[in-house]
């Protein structure tokens, strides 16, 4: 069965979109422009803590940013 993509909501169209799929225990990420259509697939903690560092990242890019 293929999982239903979503669309990132940041991508304008004919770009590299980043799409994501969802599952009872799968998260799915692909890249529109990859050649490989390579899909990384994380548990949701997994996920959620890979968002958690990158919002971390920007949050300190902001702060560089200021000073």
């Amino acid at each position: 069965m293929n999982p239903p993509w979503q669309k990132s909501s940041h991508c304008s169209e004919g770009e590299a979109c980043v799409h994501i799929s969802t599952g009872p225990a799968t998260i799915h990420l692909t890249e529109s422009a990859d050649p490989t259509e390579a899909t990384l697939n994380a548990a949701p903690s997994s996920f959620r803590a890979l968002l958690h560092a990158l919002k971390l990242d920007l949050d300190l890019d902001k702060e560089t940013a200021r000073v």
